[in-house]
């Protein structure tokens, strides 16, 4: 699920009714008490990026989360204060910005796309979901049923108001810190749609068909659990369990999503910190993963790039500068079911035991003879990362 996820469900009106998953504010209450929530943990991916004398940082998020995830755990919170902006895919909170998702979808559209059994099998997800009738009908039919995907982990304790991402975004403007975004709205959806109807309709029902089957709530439980546990390993490996490169369609997806996004990011975030800011650039953790993961693409443009979670945990430099305020003490997000669908191979393990990403077909070649990392996925033209050597010679990126 793109960035846009919880954009849209944000748009989405829930019914309070007995038999509705818990809501997000009742989650919140259960957890006031949690020493977990008290203290904060480390979770999720997290490098250290630097060039020209300037550290900034790259944190592999998840769009959404469980209450006891709203405080950023210590290594995060250090990393967060040294830093002088926060990046995003979106801002789901910059009105203007969001307004491709927001207006209303050409009704004939919604007519050709949304009729028949397609729109049966749509309102019965909807009912299940506890969505007020009506409440989404007037949107782009993919959102109408994205807007539904970013829901199904709430019997799992996930939700889209608790995303990390805009737990972020939170933490920073408390901080006076500003947000960027990385990328528009619009170009996401163009990314989801795939630019035609048929694209659009095989991606509506690949998605009904993940949510009738469980299949999706079962993805995005164990995709939060492995990313709450930084198991990079796990997330690397995604395209073996995730069951969502099935179809050519959803292959399409997959490329659209990770391949031809993460050079944009990575540019944006680039431009960033050559431009002066020591930026904490937050998008999807399966964003990070493999020979086109960001760690990679930014080795490639000369930032030496050091695993942080889980490679040094908790290991950061010493902090000239802490965080004007504990992201705890924040009011929970209202916005944010994101996630990537996708991952390639594992970033490789070099010096001193930590992994580091293997440099981008153009940069540094990696030594003969190396093993290779886990396979790509489908329709992936990139190459498998390498395994480094102890002491490379001419390397952009720290092990």
């Amino acid at each position: 699920m793109p960035a846009l996820v919880g954009a849209c469900c944000a748009l989405a009106g829930v019914a309070a009714q007995a038999a509705c998953p818990p809501s997000a504010i009742g989650s919140l209450e259960r957890s006031r008490s949690s020493s977990d929530q008290r203290s904060g943990a480390d979770r999720g991916l997290l490098w250290r990026i630097e060039k020209d004398g300037r550290t900034s940082w790259l944190y592999g998020t998840i769009h959404l989360g469980r209450a006891p995830w709203l405080r950023p755990g210590p290594t995060v919170q250090r990393a967060l204060g040294q830093s002088d902006a926060l990046a995003l895919e979106i801002d789901v909170r910059d009105p203007a910005a969001m307004k491709p998702l927001t207006q209303p979808a050409d009704p004939a559209l919604v007519a050709r796309l949304l009729s028949g059994e397609r729109a049966r099998r749509l309102a019965r997800q909807n009912e299940i979901a506890c969505v007020t009738p009506g409440a989404n009908a007037a949107l782009q039919p993919i959102l109408q049923v994205t807007a539904l995907t970013g829901l199904a982990g709430r019997a799992d304790g996930l939700y889209p108001d608790f995303g990390i991402d805009e737990m972020l975004a939170v933490w920073a403007r408390n901080a006076n810190k500003p947000v960027f975004a990385l990328e528009n709205p619009a170009a996401q959806l163009e990314m989801l749609t795939g630019g035609s109807e048929e694209e659009e309709a095989a991606q509506i029902d690949s998605a009904l068909d993940e949510l009738e089957s469980g299949q999706l709530r079962t993805q995005l439980k164990e995709l939060a659990d492995a990313w709450g546990r930084s198991d990079l390993a796990r997330l690397a490996r995604y395209p073996e369990w995730c069951d969502c490169m099935r179809t050519p369609a959803e292959q399409r997806l997959m490329t659209r999503l990770l391949d031809d996004r993460n050079p944009i990011l990575a540019a944006g975030i680039a431009r960033m910190h050559d431009g002066g800011q020591r930026v904490f650039a937050a998008v999807g953790a399966l964003h990070m993963i493999g020979a086109q993961g960001l760690p990679t693409l930014l080795a490639a443009r000369g930032f030496t790039v050091t695993e942080v979670l889980p490679g040094e945990r908790g290991t950061l430099p010493t902090a000239a500068e802490e965080p004007e305020a504990e992201a705890a003490a924040v009011a929970p997000p209202v916005r944010s079911a994101r996630g990537s669908r996708s991952a390639k191979a594992a970033p490789v393990r070099g010096k001193a035991g930590a992994r580091a990403a293997a440099p981008a077909k153009g940069g540094k070649a990696a030594p003969k003879g190396a093993k290779p990392a886990a396979k790509a996925p489908a329709k992936s033209a990139a190459k498998p990362a390498a395994k480094a050597p102890a002491k490379p010679a001419a390397s952009k990126t720290r092990r």
